[in-house]
């Protein structure tokens, strides 16, 4: 695969990632933008040079999905897991292995899922993680969304007050894409499930 489809396929996930943010906000106002994005450019650019790079280098292999499984913590915060699933998956000389841990209280008002995305430093993971390589920061009445770090790592979260769902997701080792999406909970509640996985171990993957 040449460097200008790469870069195609990074250049959707970012597209889709700014129309996610905005959908919500379609309706107002033009001056109430629903995201304050800057580096747009920048992050375009960063994305052509890094898909140029992994052109050059090749495919990576990805750490074994069960490996990845076994970072899931029994529990996320509290909330006890009631399913573990992994699976491996391949395109155009590109594979990605996933984990993901299903997390409730008894009665289900409060869920919390855990994902472990390991696309080997692969083009599409610079996509799935386009949020990395730009500026987000807004806040209305009823939530917030942003870029942020946690530890050394970038991050992106968002959370909605009226559903009391959100998310956060931090990309790892420039590979790893590790993802805690809760619903009727609170956004700590959400991160300190995030933190019961090892970020360092997983950084030390291979």
């Amino acid at each position: 695969m040449s460097v200008k489809p790469l870069l195609y396929l990074t250049a959707l996930a970012l597209a889709a990632l700014l129309a996610a943010c905005g959908s919500k906000e379609k309706e107002e106002a033009k001056d109430e933008e629903s995201v304050s994005m800057t580096g747009a450019a920048s992050a375009m650019r960063e994305m052509a040079n890094q898909a140029e790079e992994m052109q050059k280098s090749g495919p990576v292999a990805t750490v074994d999905f069960r490996a990845l499984k076994e970072l899931l913590p029994a529990d996320a915060d509290g909330l006890p897991r009631k399913e573990a699933s992994g699976e491996k998956n391949g395109a155009a000389g590109f594979t990605y292995s996933t984990a993901k841990g299903d997390y409730a209280n008894a009665d289900q008002s409060e869920t919390i899922e855990l994902t472990i995305m390991d696309g080997g430093g692969s083009p599409m993971m610079m996509g799935l993680a386009a949020w990395s390589m730009m500026e987000v920061d807004k806040e209305t009445d009823s939530g917030y969304e942003k870029t942020t770090k946690m530890g050394d790592n970038k991050a992106y979260e968002k959370y909605d007050n009226t559903d009391k769902a959100g998310e956060v997701n931090v990309l790892v080792n420039k590979r790893f894409v590790v993802s805690a999406k809760g619903r009727g909970v609170s956004m700590d509640k959400i991160k300190n499930a995030l933190n019961d996985i090892d970020l360092d171990k997983l950084a030390s993957l291979k």
